[in-house]
């Protein structure tokens, strides 16, 4: 018996990093582009602010502020601004996860709109022949494209938390649909470099993203009546009208009639599809309460991991990014990844309890690994749970998503991150809008040797994401702040950093935001291009590190509340703003 063990641990072990490092060489092939650094200052205001990716979206979401409304009405007018001017990263055609505090109730409530997987799929939707499938079969065309859930949710939390009526809150976005918007260098660059296998191929997209033929440049004024259509109807007649009519049916047959990689997505898939409201994960970080998503996100979990881990080695003693406190950030980090790949998938269909992970005493066992003087050359994930045996996912986790942070003018706030996925998702378009290709988020291969990936393909299941939207509350209770970012499974390492900016270092938002970026997914040291960092690659190195300088283009929008006032940064990798008043 004792044999056995050891052979199926070697076993595990083999298959464990062969897999992984298969993943991380796939999902590193397209990183997220970088286009451009803008040097941006904190943005102050009194009554209310919005940060969101796009300077219409933000100031789309302020117009609603002004009128009275609150910060998830605003929430509604942002994400309809982004599905015309910032498709490559998210819309109404791919899911989201919102957290939404109700500052007269004190009290903080989350909304699941993650995709779902068709009914009609099975864990091997993205093997053949025994094996994974090549990345453009994976990434494009119908096969991966799940059930969009945003608008469900938006609509699930504005019934509950608004106070403009749903109609008033598409008007910037119609109108800005119908007369057109001036293409950004961000948007002209990404459709320029081509590297969306199916963008050229797929007719409705060809048109819209290459006019005449050629690549979509800066200050073309890009107009999309469909998608105004689309919107008005959704103003007028709910979010139904996008989950049970005629468009339900148009969103099923283009991802079943894709020419490249058709789908199993059926309308009834759409029309029963219903977004949820989860209990949010909350933990204890020194005196403050940081609060997330619970899964299928692991964004929640996992930010809290890393800042339960450094807690013990008291961060606030060195200076902002000072070279030893980041080792031990990449240390906590490589711990936490660990524990990712293997546990973490949709609640729904587990029977792990979550709260294990983030529990205190198991995170003090795996801190005591952490070693100020060396690398942890490859960490093995905990065991939080007796006697389970799970094999580790090989999910792509792209990194083309958008964050949105709001604080209104009575103190609610979201914190509401949104995907289609890959840069322009599926690659599939339907009356104005991409669609997602978020299952190619489940692990492509349902089991390594002979032990399940938890994150496996299954009808009507939601993939595992990174998105990381984060409210960190103070002491007493109060709000402090409202945080998150795009970046693919990166995500979960942008938002602690920041959170360590904030809280330890006693920088203000923007401040963190700015921060040179530094991440390890148990893989490898990225220290970002053209950054400071870059030169401590040596020093990283003589610890055992192995080390990558490449660009490490986060997202991050975030709000802090600092004596009575808001304080707001956009990252100045994005072309995003911070608004208010």
């Amino acid at each position: 018996m004792k044999y056995r063990s050891i052979v199926g641990t070697l076993l595990f072990t083999t298959c464990f990093n062969f897999a992984y490092a298969d993943q991380v060489k796939r999902e590193d092939r397209e990183p997220e582009a970088a286009t451009g650094y803008q040097d941006k200052k904190a943005f102050v205001a009194d009554k209310y602010m919005v940060t969101a990716a796009h300077p219409f979206a933000a100031w789309a979401g302020k117009n609603i502020l002004k009128k009275g409304g609150s910060a998830l009405d605003a929430a509604v007018a942002v994400q309809a601004m982004l599905t015309l001017v910032e498709p490559q990263s998210s819309g109404i055609g791919g899911g989201n996860f919102i957290l939404y505090w109700d500052n007269k109730a004190k009290k903080l409530h989350t909304f699941d709109g993650r995709e779902t997987a068709p009914e009609d799929v099975n864990s091997y939707l993205f093997m053949q022949a025994n094996k994974p499938m090549k990345w453009r079969d994976a990434v494009v065309g119908g096969r991966a494209v799940g059930v969009p859930g945003a608008l469900k949710a938006l609509d699930m939390a504005h019934k509950e938390f608004g106070k403009l009526p749903w109609s008033e809150l598409f008007i910037d976005a119609i109108e800005t649909s119908e007369n057109g918007f001036e293409v950004s260098p961000r948007l002209e660059k990404l459709v320029g470099m081509e590297f969306h296998p199916g963008l050229k191929e797929f007719n409705n997209s060809k048109i819209y993203f290459y006019p005449g033929g050629n690549p979509i440049k800066q200050g073309y004024l890009r107009k999309n009546r469909a998608l105004a259509n689309v919107l008005r109807a959704v103003a007028a007649e709910g979010a139904e009208f996008f989950y049970q009519g005629e468009l339900a049916d148009k969103i099923a047959k283009t991802a079943q009639n894709s020419v490249i990689n058709p789908g199993l997505l059926k309308k009834s898939d759409i029309s029963g599809y219903k977004a949820l409201k989860r209990p949010p994960v909350c933990g204890k970080y020194k005196a403050y309460n940081i609060c997330g998503m619970a899964p299928p996100s692991s964004g929640g979990i996992n930010v809290l991991q890393i800042l339960t881990m450094l807690e013990g080695f008291e961060l606030q003693k060195y200076n902002a990014n000072q070279f030893e406190a980041l080792h031990l950030y990449t240390q906590a980090s490589k711990l936490t990844y660990a524990d990712r790949k293997i546990y973490i998938a949709d609640s729904d269909f587990t029977r792990l309890p979550f709260a294990a992970l983030i529990n205190k005493t198991y995170l003090s066992r795996r801190a005591q690994s952490i070693s100020s003087e060396k690398d942890i050359p490859f960490a093995r994930a905990g065991e939080p749970y007796a006697h389970t045996k799970l094999g580790p996912d090989t999910s792509f986790e792209l990194p083309n998503t958008s964050h949105v942070s709001i604080v209104d003018s009575e103190g609610n706030a979201v914190s509401m991150t949104s995907s289609i996925e890959f840069a322009f998702g599926s690659g599939l378009m339907v009356d104005g809008f991409l669609l997602n290709n978020q299952l190619t988020d489940f692990s492509l291969s349902p089991n390594i040797g002979r032990y399940p990936a938890l994150n496996r393909v299954e009808p009507k299941k939601r993939p595992r994401s990174a998105m990381s939207p984060t409210m960190v509350f103070d002491a007493d209770g109060n709000l402090k702040m409202v945080i998150g970012s795009p970046g693919g499974s990166r995500i979960i390492s942008y938002v602690a950093q920041t959170i360590i900016g904030v809280l330890d270092w006693k920088l203000d938002i923007q401040e963190a935001i700015n921060l040179p970026k530094i991440t390890n997914r148990n893989d490898y040291t990225a220290l970002e291009k053209g950054t400071n960092l870059a030169a401590l690659q040596s020093r990283f190195e003589a610890l055992g590190h192995k080390v990558k300088v490449i660009d490490l283009n986060s997202g991050l929008h975030g709000i802090m509340i600092e004596d009575g006032k808001l304080i707001g940064g956009a990252d100045p990798r994005r072309e995003g703003v911070a608004v208010g008043e």
